[in-house]
């Protein structure tokens, strides 16, 4: 595995998000603004995300539900 493969991988320090999950969160929040604070579809989501990072629909989903704290083995949801 290459050094900046590496580097992915690992949660920052400042505040223990990798760099996909923050390009996730960064992502979510210009599309807010641009609908006006609107929910964001999630198709939607992953469509602007993959603009700028390559990254599989279900690495997309798992690192979303990570963020968000849903959990399918949760029986609170």
């Amino acid at each position: 595995m290459e050094d900046f493969e590496l580097a992915e991988l690992i949660p920052d320090a400042r505040d223990g998000l990798t760099r996909k999950e923050r390009t996730i969160l960064y992502v979510l929040k210009k599309t807010q603004e641009e609908l006006q604070g609107r929910n964001v579809p999630t198709i939607m989501l992953y469509g602007r995300v993959v603009e700028h990072i390559d990254m599989s629909q279900e690495e997309f989903q798992l690192l979303l539900n990570r963020l968000v704290g849903f959990s399918r083995s949760n029986p609170d949801t």
